[in-house]
């Protein structure tokens, strides 16, 4: 298929295809990256993982996920995290950054307490040539998993540090509302942070499970071919990597859907 040069797909769209599998068809169908994930790459093995995906000459352009810095013991689990990114050969280790600790309300503390997590963890990654990528997730989730809302909070917490080590992903599901998302962007741009885009449509009515409710690009309401325009102009040439947690996607064939899902990027994105 052609128009597929930045086309890069995440694990977790397809999670019911085996490593092995998910691979093979990325070779089949011409998709020359995907992003991963640490509970199937460990489950299939670190070093088998890098491997598989170096044999098939494979971009790994995300590892997700660090972050949930909720306590001490977390740092211990993000440096093995970026120690598992430079394993795999990406650069870019993307971060959720964790809600309200069980029993707390103060939002601000959490905030802080994400702060001096990343004042911690960024000289670690530097050393292993490893970007941390803040991710801002949409305000639903920040009690239980994400206190950074927005891209402009995600920014401010970027900031303090190089652009070559600390930046943030731009999510079209998770800032796609915001009417102050697209400075964010350009702003972003201007200062070399943005180290992932990633896609996914929002489509209503929300399931119950609002975790999995990202949409199958082309589905819902966001102008995703705007999206990539904003991301371009702000100078991103990198890739372009397409995250779906969707219940009826997982429950199809994964082979299926991932056909689908690379002809949606060409028809929806580009």
């Amino acid at each position: 298929m052609s128009g597929l040069t930045r086309f890069s797909i995440n694990q977790m769209t397809v999670r019911q295809l085996s490593l092995p599998e998910l691979t093979a068809a990325c070779v089949r169908l011409g998709i020359p990256g995907i992003g991963l994930w640490r509970e199937p790459v460990a489950a299939y093995g670190l070093e088998a993982t890098a491997k598989l995906v170096r044999d098939a000459g494979l971009a790994v352009t995300t590892l997700c996920r660090g972050g949930f810095f909720t306590t001490a013991a977390d740092l211990d689990d993000n440096r093995a995290a970026v120690d598992e990114a430079a394993t795999l050969g990406t650069d870019t280790l993307v971060l959720v950054s964790g809600g309200l600790p069980p029993g707390e309300k103060d939002l601000p503390t959490a905030r802080a307490r994400i702060a001096d997590a990343l004042a911690e963890l960024t000289p670690y990654a530097a050393e292993r040539g490893i970007r941390l990528a803040i991710e801002a997730l949409h305000p639903m989730y920040a009690a239980d998993r994400c206190a950074i809302s927005t891209l402009d909070q995600a920014l401010a917490l970027a900031e303090p540090f190089p652009s070559s080590q600390v930046g943030v992903v731009v999510d079209t599901y998770h800032i796609w509302w915001d009417d102050r998302a697209p400075a964010a962007v350009a702003r972003a741009g201007e200062q070399g942070r943005i180290h992932s885009f990633q896609l996914a449509d929002w489509t209503t009515p929300l399931p119950a499970g609002v975790l999995n409710g990202r949409g199958q690009l082309g589905d819902g309401c966001i102008d995703l071919r705007a999206w990539r325009r904003l991301v371009d102009a702000a100078g991103y040439t990198g890739p372009i990597e397409v995250e779906l947690f969707n219940d009826t996607l997982w429950a199809r064939d994964g082979v299926e859907v991932l056909e689908e899902t690379a002809g949606r990027f060409v028809s929806e994105v580009l």
